[in-house]
């Protein structure tokens, strides 16, 4: 469903994205004016992989689920995009189909610029040229970071930098005990597995060592993290 605004709530998640922020006044305007909005229910398809890429998009609100099918069929959960981060410029500066699926996790909504409008943008602004370079690079330092850990790192300690990373981006403070912090993406313990490559078993049994520990707290509802500190020395070899 197509919405015609953003709430305040949602551009402020825009306006706050790091990469965005760092652009221009007139190119953040020229975005935002030709932008327009698309609401998605949990487990919403927002693209398909094979599309012809038409639009690049940033997440507003929610959270977007990018995924692969393994050979059995089964989904396989690679990522999530959260608000403030924009993607699917690769499909369009290559020209080539989309190389993965993109679902809703939860209420979702985006801020799409189609095609058309991307390349003008582009050809009036060559500042973006620029600026999409160095969010390249970041992703690409990113992807060897993870490929390293992924190579390097006990699983305890990837599941710790994943959960710190949750924590940065959908932390919400608990009421009753403002040293805590929810994670407010609500995770399945075997979409969490996936993304750090290993079993739900082997997860779990992290996740309990960690309860333990009062590092975490595992509700019905999601997890609590109760120590960043601990979560923090996990990660350091």
């Amino acid at each position: 469903m197509t919405e015609p605004i953003l709430t305040i709530d949602e551009r402020s998640a825009i306006n706050a994205g790091r990469w965005f922020a760092s652009l221009s006044p007139s190119l953040r305007h020229d975005i935002l004016r030709c932008a327009f909005v698309k609401r998605y229910k949990d487990g919403d398809l927002i693209t398909a992989r094979g599309e012809t890429p038409q639009e690049w998009i940033a997440c507003a609100k929610g959270a977007v689920r990018v995924s692969s099918t393994s050979l059995s069929g089964k989904q396989i959960t690679l990522t999530y995009v959260e608000p403030g981060i924009w993607f699917g410029d690769v499909a369009i500066f290559d020209g080539d189909r989309r190389t993965h699926d993109a679902y809703a996790h939860g209420d979702t909504t985006i801020l799409c610029v189609a095609r058309a409008d991307f390349k003008k943008i582009l050809a009036h602004h060559t500042e973006l040229y620029e600026a999409l370079l160095r969010l390249h690079a970041r992703r690409i330092r990113q992807l060897y970071g993870l490929v390293e850990d992924l190579n390097t790192l006990p699983l305890r300690a990837r599941l710790a930098k994943q959960l710190l990373h949750l924590v940065r981006s959908y932390g919400v403070p608990c009421l009753n005990d403002g040293s805590e912090v929810r994670i407010g993406l609500q995770l399945a313990q075997e979409e969490l597995a996936q993304l750090l490559g290993a079993s739900r078993q082997r997860v779990n049994q992290e996740l309990k060592a960690m309860e333990r520990e009062e590092t975490i707290r595992i509700e019905p509802g999601g997890l609590v993290v109760r120590d960043r500190d601990a979560l923090m020395r996990i990660t350091e070899p």
